[in-house]
């Protein structure tokens, strides 16, 4: 979407709500950054920048105001998106059509522009890797192909089997002997993360914007012979309720069950990770010392790079022995949010 300042600064006068998300108003005169929406007193024109994410605002120098609290659900799903995410996701064989969302007093290419931006795919094309996704695990779960097919909304076998195997590269017969990675698209106030989870419990939490985000998956995928979809999972419930409370600062541990993926010395690691308390630092050395090899800085360090779970297994606790930040795969002004928040609420 390409907006002019004059645009943009009309949607902050008219306070228009279709900009949440969008961009944020940075003023200069009082070093702030607000939400489209802010309530507070509007700044001249010329007093303001535009700034379209949170990390652009940090890097800036700009605080979050604390009218509008920009940083809390910076990218909250809309209630009329929620809506028919949570209608989905009890009938998957729902086929929402432009008319339908019209009905709902819905824009059509305001749905699709969300779901774009979001999940990388159109609505409809969501639609329908919902009805494949629910279908996979129905069969997974010992349902015959055809009652699965036809229970999510597909009007053929054959449209059914050429989709489901142009996406998972196998036959929904197959389906059975393949292994599930569920994942879920979370909102947290320093923005979306994708988290993953088997039946054992939670393998991967990170941003969405993390460089290694795709080659994580493909490592996870490969490593579990499992295929990662859409779908719900009981840790998940644990997952989010958990995380608003630690972003709340109402939770220093999680209870969460972890299935950390990987080899034992990584383990070894990440298990010496969690142990690093609630806004505390450690040093790599020490980290290294924790686990009883000092001389294992350099593969302690790389074993941090390959964490997949971030916040749970917080290396965002260690730093540089010179206390520097040194990097975070969620980008060091991260980083520094997360820190600063423990120490305020230890």
């Amino acid at each position: 979407m390409n907006l002019s300042n004059e645009r943009m600064y009309q949607a902050i006068i008219e306070k228009d709500s279709q900009f949440e998300g969008v961009f944020f108003t940075a003023v200069k005169t009082t070093g702030i950054f607000c939400r489209p929406t802010c309530t507070a007193r509007k700044p001249r024109m010329e007093n303001v920048e535009f700034v379209f994410s949170a990390k652009e605002a940090f890097q800036k120098g700009y605080r979050p105001c604390k009218v509008c609290r920009p940083l809390e659900h910076a990218h909250q799903t809309p209630e009329t998106i929620r809506s028919l995410l949570d209608e989905l996701a009890d009938d998957p064989a729902l086929k929402f059509r432009d008319a339908d969302l019209l009905a709902r007093g819905l824009e059509p290419s305001s749905v699709r522009r969300w779901f774009l931006k979001n999940h990388r795919m159109t609505f409809h094309a969501y639609q329908r890797m919902y009805r494949i996704n629910s279908a996979f695990k129905h069969i997974q779960q010992g349902q015959s192909v055809t009652t699965a097919a036809f229970d999510s909304g597909f009007d053929s076998l054959s449209g059914f089997g050429g989709s489901f195997k142009s996406i998972f590269g196998f036959s929904p017969v197959k389906g059975k002997s393949q292994q599930i990675i569920d994942l879920t698209r979370l909102e947290t106030p320093l923005g979306t993360m994708f988290a993953c989870a088997t039946r054992e419990g939670l393998c991967l939490l990170e941003f969405t914007d993390r460089k290694m985000l795709e080659t994580e998956f493909k490592l996870l995928s490969k490593a579990l012979n499992a295929n990662i979809i859409q779908g719900r999972n009981v840790h998940f419930e644990i997952l989010e309720k958990e995380l608003a409370e630690y972003f709340a600062g109402a939770r220093k541990e999680f209870t969460v069950p972890l299935h950390a993926v990987g080899s034992d010395f990584q383990n070894i690691v990440w298990q010496a990770l969690r142990a690093v308390p609630y806004g505390e630092t450690r040093s790599y050395q020490q980290q290294a010392v924790m686990i009883g090899n000092p001389g294992s800085i350099r593969a302690v360090a790389n074993a941090n790079g390959m964490n997949k779970i971030s916040i749970l297994v917080p290396c965002h606790r260690v730093i540089g022995t010179d206390g520097s930040l040194t990097g975070y795969g969620g980008g060091i002004w991260r980083k520094q949010w997360l820190l600063d928040m423990e120490r305020a609420n230890k």
